[in-house]
């Protein structure tokens, strides 16, 4: 069943924004607590959350094969599970409810305050319960200007790069949604010039722009997802905020990689925005700078036109936008990571998350990272409302947005994510 909802002719009786990242065209999906306490799968359009759970109990999903509590749960992995059928079949049917002619839930006022809500009546909650969580380190660039910083200019990138996507296995359990304040980080560092390591608070705490998309269950033990069937088993994309403490990962990545550097927290967004709703924006990946390996080759336009921005907004005063690059800047696309996380056999289940990496583009105000930005903090970055930033201070919030937009078609967007940051934490005195 094709996606008949991208028409951007197509209208919605709810009323929207004009420049919402969410019109009728977009169905997101995402899990919110209502106001009675209550947590269900929902959609979003324009400035409303929709209780898709009271919308199938009232009867509006009747000739779609769905069980009856398929939207009553707390995550979406059954529901990503079910497969791209399922999700189409969903989505096309919400956009015909909500369509301008259609009067069934419209003239209904009833059933119109059961399952309709103003955002503020809502808490968002993490979408999926991710079991596996991986980070990909895919666009050129971003590799290139550290390994420029750490290493020989001359031999940036390491010799693999080039030949596939690069991307080590993380950790799940400290992945938080929007709004979700995160503890300053502290562990082992060692000063410039010194031989031994102190503890302490990180000072290089840094933000990576990067999204993530999600995957529904994919492949058996021992069993390689080919490329070009890759997408069939990808959902849809979130906003990605990896943070990172440059400085106590500095010290102890060798030999084996990220660990507490990395590990303290990931930001997301709430709703996930499915490939099917951003079928309008697809576009080419950059070109292949070395002969790939066969199992790596695609066909077609494998990424996305999504544009993204960072802010940085201090306690009680104006975000500044430090940051503005692309998705399509990523040298490695979805596929080509998709297809070499189970060259080896890796089995993928439905719910978990593969991050881009830091998306970085081709002019310094599109690095995606303070490393980057300041330049290791050499370069601090001006400020609204005075001051600077070499890293990211506490009591700063730091907002993460991303957006389609193109003539001939509706916006889409993502929301965004955004993230305080708070001081290290203290325990309470009994």
């Amino acid at each position: 069943m094709p996606s008949k909802t991208n028409d951007p002719k197509r209208k919605t009786w709810l009323e929207t924004p004009a420049q919402t990242d969410f019109p009728i065209q977009n169905i997101p999906f995402g899990v919110f607590l209502t106001r009675d306490d209550i947590i269900t799968i929902g959609t979003r359009i324009g400035d409303f959350a929709i209780d898709l759970g009271a919308l199938h109990q009232l009867g509006y999903f009747e000739g779609i094969p769905l069980t009856d509590d398929i939207f009553l749960q707390d995550t979406l992995n059954d529901f990503i599970a079910d497969g791209r059928k399922t999700w189409r079949a969903v989505r096309n049917r919400i956009s015909e409810i909500f369509e301008e002619s259609n009067a069934d839930l419209r003239d209904n006022s009833d059933h119109r305050d059961t399952v309709i809500f103003a955002l503020d009546e809502v808490e968002m909650q993490l979408p999926v319960q991710i079991g596996d969580y991986t980070d990909f380190y895919s666009s050129k660039e971003h590799a290139t200007n550290v390994g420029s910083m750490f290493r020989d200019p001359e031999n940036a990138l390491m010799p693999n790069w080039l030949h596939m996507p690069v991307a080590y296995h993380g950790r799940s359990s400290s992945i938080i949604p929007s709004g979700i304040p995160v503890h300053r980080p502290q562990g082992q560092k060692l000063p410039n010039g010194a031989t031994e390591p102190i503890f302490g608070p990180s000072r290089q705490l840094d933000f990576e722009l990067e999204m993530a998309f999600i995957t529904t269950d994919a492949n058996e033990l021992g069993q390689p997802i080919p490329a070009d069937q890759a997408e069939e088993y990808i959902f849809g994309l979130v906003l990605f905020n990896d943070w990172s403490a440059r400085d106590i990962q500095r010290w102890e990545y060798a030999p084996l990689g990220p660990f507490l550097g990395k590990n303290f927290a990931s930001s997301v967004s709430p709703w996930i925005v499915t490939l099917d709703a951003l079928e309008p924006f697809r576009t080419a990946s950059p070109k292949p700078e070395k002969e790939l390996l066969p199992y790596l080759e695609y066909t077609g336009k494998k990424t996305f036109d999504i544009n993204l921005e960072v802010s940085i907004k201090p306690e009680n005063k104006t975000e500044t936008v430090v940051s503005k690059s692309n998705f399509k800047h990523l040298y490695w696309n979805m596929s080509q990571q998709l297809a070499h996380h189970t060259i080896n056999g890796c089995p993928v289940n439905s719910g978990d998350m593969m991050g881009s990496g830091t998306i970085s583009g081709p002019t310094p105000k599109s690095y995606g990272s303070m490393l980057e930005l300041s330049w290791k903090g050499s370069k601090p970055v001006k400020l609204k409302e005075g001051g600077d930033r070499k890293f990211i201070e506490d009591k700063d919030t730091v907002i993460v947005r991303g957006h389609c937009e193109k003539t001939g078609a509706a916006r889409i967007g993502f929301g965004e994510v955004s993230t305080k940051i708070l001081p290290v934490f203290k325990p309470k005195k009994k």
